[in-house]
């Protein structure tokens, strides 16, 4: 769940910079906001949750 959730504000943050300094158009905002909610309803949502949490726990394995 905190995964999750830190992906969300991550994923926010980078569209909003996109936004904001990239020139990206709200409506390809709102399209790509509704291509991740359809695709979290297909059969398919499990295998890309597996993989963030995968490469999620790669990257929290490192040490600095």
């Amino acid at each position: 769940m905190i995964v999750s959730v830190s992906c969300v504000v991550l994923l926010g943050i980078v569209v909003f910079v996109l936004f904001r300094k990239d020139g990206l158009k709200a409506s390809h905002a709102l399209v790509a906001m509704l291509f991740g909610f359809y695709l979290a309803s297909t059969a398919i949502a499990p295998s890309i949750k597996a993989g963030g949490e995968s490469l999620a726990s790669l990257l929290g394995g490192f040490r600095f």
